[in-house]
Order: C-alpha cells, then sequence, then structure tokens
C-alpha cells in the first residue's frame, strides 16, 4: 500500500491506496430502486456503475478525471460524500468513497430538485 495526504476544499485525509484492486460498489439495489421509479436514469446509472466498479481511485482528483463535474461536500455531521451528475445533471448519486478500501458506497440517488432541498445532508 502507498500513503498519501490529500488535500481538496478543506477535506483533509491520508489514504493507504490499495492498487490493483477493483471499486466495490454498494449497492447496485439503490440504483435499480432509482430507475424503477426514473426508467430513463436506468442507463446513465448502469454506465456510472460499470465505470465506477471499474476505477482505481486515490483521491477526489482522481475521481475527477474520470468524472469532471464530481464534488466533494461534508454533511451537517461532517461526513465528506462525493455528488456525481447523472443524466446530464438531471439526477445527483451521492456516495461516500473509501479511497483506502476502494470502496463506494452509495448513500443517496436524487432528483435535482430533491438534492436542491438539502435535506440529504442531515
Amino acid at each position: 500500500m502507498q500513503g498519501a495526504t490529500f488535500c481538496l476544499n478543506g477535506l483533509d485525509f491520508v489514504a493507504n491506496v490499495r492498487q490493483n484492486v477493483d471499486v466495490r460498489v454498494i449497492s447496485l439495489k439503490a440504483l435499480k430502486d432509482f430507475w424503477g421509479r426514473y426508467p430513463d436514469a436506468e442507463v446513465p446509472l448502469r454506465n456510472w456503475y460499470r465505470t465506477t466498479s471499474r476505477a482505481a481511485w486515490g483521491s477526489l482528483q482522481d475521481v475527477r478525471r474520470t468524472y469532471p463535474h464530481a464534488d466533494g461536500v461534508r454533511t451537517g455531521g461532517g461526513e465528506a460524500l462525493t455528488v456525481f451528475n447523472i443524466a446530464g445533471n438531471k439526477y445527483r448519486l451521492i456516495a461516500r468513497i473509501r479511497y483506502d478500501h476502494q470502496l463506494v458506497n452509495i448513500r443517496h440517488v436524487l432528483t435535482h430538485a430533491e438534492y436542491d432541498d438539502d435535506s440529504w445532508k442531515e
């Protein structure tokens, strides 16, 4: 493992990044539930899942090489999350990324209006 310290928009962390390991995304069920309600989201979410599962990210900067408009945000409780624009920014996918374990935990998939409500940050 390699250790590296990163600072981006006040989100400091040290990551020991596992090398040559695909990202594990938890969970596909959240995506399926969302595209069950919004069928036009299925193809973009499947593409996001496929791309993310094959990624090797060590920082938000790495994520932005794949998804240039990904943003790091903090919740009211101080948790660092990453927001992805889906389907041309029609939807938002919010995830916690554990770079040290190559793990992406999907927290929310929202319409843009639901995202703007900000209640997901609580």
